[in-house]
């Protein structure tokens, strides 16, 4: 088989996959927006979509039964989910590109650590009140932005960011505000598990659920499109610093600008939805093995895949109960991670 037509098949592979993926995630959505207390039928919840969205004529005892929980309720939960997914997916297949590390994640930077002080301190001191009612959320991106710049602050040496710096620093960081936290959690006991579910994480927003979703929006656009600019960067980066270098590649612009990027990403993620792990480190392999890693496709289509994890663990954690989100994922995340550490280990001996 000659090199055009590998090329044809491995095209032809990708936009079957890309499609298989979008139908999955149209399907996943509409199935949650119809799961919860209340179920709502597959159709049913389609019809007051394509109303809203589309100016459909849908039954008007369809609207009246199910309109409000389905569109002032459920559709921005599982939007809020998508976004979510997205950013962390988005981020933490830019991180280990950018790391060549397969176990880089995006709270390893320490960012979600500033989300969380930024959070309790907003539940304990009576802030969630300010900023028309989304305290929490603002205050969290305004630490984890600070925690951010302090980890690029100290692995910035001479001019230059070290990578293993930046991860070091990230973890002495995140330690150092984790133990701010549970200053505040001592001192202020009785917030303690309203703290905790939050960390947990959780997509209900308690006013105006609608409001939440433009929060992380701008975030998701603007970091999309600025990583996605960046792929073929950071194929070239792949191939060593010293190879990208060689390359024409400007490492330390490259650097700089992915570290930022997926910085605010994290920290946009993590103001709405509290701390959700291991959908960085586990949904990038996945679209790595499913597409190949040429950021140009795996970008896009991790993305999407994120959406889809995120959407899939709500629904679980709606249907048992209201289970924080950050359970599901851990549950699913940590035997991958540690599949990963072994291979790891494996393959260095």
């Amino acid at each position: 088989m000659d090199a055009k037509t590998t090329a044809k098949t491995g095209a032809r592979r990708v936009i079957v996959g890309i499609a298989a993926l979008f139908i999955l995630f149209i399907i996943v959505s509409l199935v949650s927006v119809g799961i919860g207390d209340e179920h709502v039928p597959v159709g049913a919840s389609a019809q007051i979509i394509c109303a809203h969205v589309f100016g459909y004529n849908a039954p008007a005892d369809v609207i009246n039964k199910y309109g409000l929980i389905i569109w002032d309720i459920r559709v921005p939960r599982v939007i809020l989910a998508i976004i979510v997914g997205i950013l962390l997916a988005t981020a933490g297949t830019a991180l280990q590109g950018l790391l060549l590390n397969p176990l880089a994640d995006p709270y390893t930077v320490g960012v979600s650590s500033g989300a969380a002080l930024g959070a309790a301190i907003a539940f304990v001191f009576g802030i969630s009140g300010w900023f028309h009612g989304f305290g929490v959320p603002v205050t969290a991106f305004l630490f984890a932005c600070a925690a951010m710049v302090a980890v690029y602050s100290l692995a910035r040496s001479s001019g230059r960011v070290s990578i293993h710096s930046f991860l070091l620093a990230g973890i002495v960081v995140g330690s150092f505000l984790w133990a701010l936290l549970t200053f505040v959690l001592s001192i202020r006991g009785q917030d303690v598990s309203r703290i905790i579910y939050w960390l947990l994480g959780s997509f209900v927003a308690p006013d105006n659920p609608w409001a939440y979703v433009l929060i992380p929006l701008p975030f998701a656009v603007i970091g999309l499109a600025v990583l996605y600019g960046l792929a073929r960067d950071l194929n070239v980066f792949s191939l060593g610093e010293e190879t990208a270098q060689h390359l024409g590649i400007e490492t330390e612009t490259l650097k700089v600008i992915v570290m930022a990027t997926t910085s605010l990403l994290t920290a946009a993620a993590v103001s709405v939805s509290g701390i959700i792990g291991f959908v960085g480190l586990v949904v990038p392999h996945i679209a790595r093995r499913i597409f190949g890693a040429d950021h140009r496709v795996l970008l896009p289509t991790a993305a999407l895949s994120g959406a889809i994890l995120m959407v899939a663990s709500d629904t679980v954690a709606r249907v048992l109960g209201e289970l924080p989100v950050g359970v599901i994922t851990a549950l699913i995340g940590a035997p991958f991670f540690l599949y990963l550490l072994r291979r790891q280990s494996g393959m260095t001996r």
